[in-house]
């Protein structure tokens, strides 16, 4: 039995998941495969990192102290290698947040920002909300697996309006690890055109058998993201990184983040950085293993059962994109089987956009007893209407 196997306990934690829940499905209980939080505990020199810091009792202000900085620096050049200068991190409290400061730091309203869909929501709808228009680069799925349109690229890049693209790497919600040579494509075509790129890698440790390129390697002058919250499982305690080399555009990240009030490092999500980055390595190898175990299970059940639904193929984060467009059925109607009937509560395609659409995506950080199950009640549900 693996350590994984074990379904953690977060009842009464205020989990949007668990709480999304309804009555009915928390009395059967039913682990929801959709936000992209893992149903698994953290590294365990994370937990006691925790421990000893609420021990101390006092939960005052924090900063990017010199143990944070060694910390970071040794997991980007040992697993990533990647040199990264202290004066180059801006540490912020998520991704999300780093996005909308982006927008805000480097375009102006009404300025175009280049997204390629399918792709996390808030990348649509931070730029919406910020008065800003976007350019859509969709990416092309052919033979089971996805690729970027550099001929639309070229043309959309050349609009005078477009001033940014965020790039997602890997990609969310289709798995893709961006190859060196593909990243370079894109850089070519962004730097003729005077696009800026900033790059989401809030999943890039989540890679196992592929190479991942941080695209500062590719870019020097772009602006990273990363985070070690989903690697470790932390999301809840908000932290994330900004790496900027370019000291023009670092100074005007670190001016809109002062009119916004400012960003500090969060007690805890400081205690979870040092202890992850320090020793967490072990633990991200086995998880890594798990999670291939988890997707390998439903591939080869889908496979069995289902052989019209076709896994996209994964090359990193530990989400699945499941194709059911050969199913015929309509997304709304599909996402109410699943979830009424089978209580597989996944999310749908088209919230991506409609490129999406006919499309779910499944979270596979969970115990594989929970999958199981779900694998379990999707084939009595199927069967059951006959």
């Amino acid at each position: 039995m693996s350590k994984f196997d074990r379904l953690p306990d977060r009842t009464g934690t205020g989990a949007y998941k668990w709480e999304a829940r309804t009555e009915a499905e928390k009395q059967k209980g039913i682990v929801a495969m959709s936000v992209a939080d893992m149903e698994l505990p953290a590294p365990e020199c994370v937990q006691e990192e925790i421990r000893r810091m609420t021990e101390c009792g006092v939960y005052g202000y924090t900063s990017m102290d010199e143990r944070y900085v060694l910390a970071l620096q040794s997991w980007m050049r040992s697993r990533h290698g990647w040199e990264v200068k202290k004066e180059e991190i801006v540490p912020i409290h998520g991704v999300v947040p780093a996005i909308a400061m982006c927008v805000q730091a480097y375009t102006q309203v009404s300025d175009g920002v280049i997204i390629q869909p399918p792709v996390y929501p808030p990348f649509r709808s931070v730029v919406n909300a910020n008065g800003r228009r976007v350019i859509e680069n969709p990416l092309i799925y052919e033979n089971g697996r996805y690729r970027m349109d550099y001929e639309d690229l070229a043309k959309k890049a050349s609009d005078p309006r477009a001033k940014l693209l965020i790039l997602c790497s890997p990609h969310n919600p289709v798995g893709r690890v961006w190859e060196k040579e593909e990243l370079e494509k894109l850089h070519s075509i962004c730097a003729a055109n005077g696009v800026m790129v900033v790059s989401d890698e809030i999943h890039f440790d989540l890679v196992k058998g592929v190479e991942h390129t941080v695209y500062a390697k590719v870019d020097p002058d772009a602006v990273v993201m990363t985070a070690p919250s989903k690697t470790f499982n932390v999301p809840g305690l908000s932290l994330s990184n900004m790496v900027i080399a370019n000291e023009e555009r670092r100074e005007a990240m670190k001016n809109t983040i002062s009119a916004c009030g400012g960003s500090g490092v969060p007690y805890f999500g400081r205690a979870a950085l040092c202890a992850a980055y320090e020793k967490g390595a072990e633990w991200l190898d086995e998880v890594l293993d798990y999670i291939q175990g988890n997707c390998d299970a439903l591939e080869a059940f889908l496979a069995e059962h289902f052989p019209q639904v076709k896994l996209v193929s994964r090359e990193g984060t530990y989400l699945l994109w499941a194709d059911c467009t050969a199913l015929g059925i309509p997304e709304e109607e599909l996402l109410r089987f699943l979830r009424e009937e089978a209580g597989w509560i996944v999310q749908g395609g088209s919230g991506f956009g409609e490129q999406g659409r006919g499309f779910v995506r499944i979270n596979a950080a969970l115990p594989r007893p929970e999958l199981e199950k779900a694998m379990k009640r999707l084939l009595e549900a199927v069967e059951k209407r006959g």
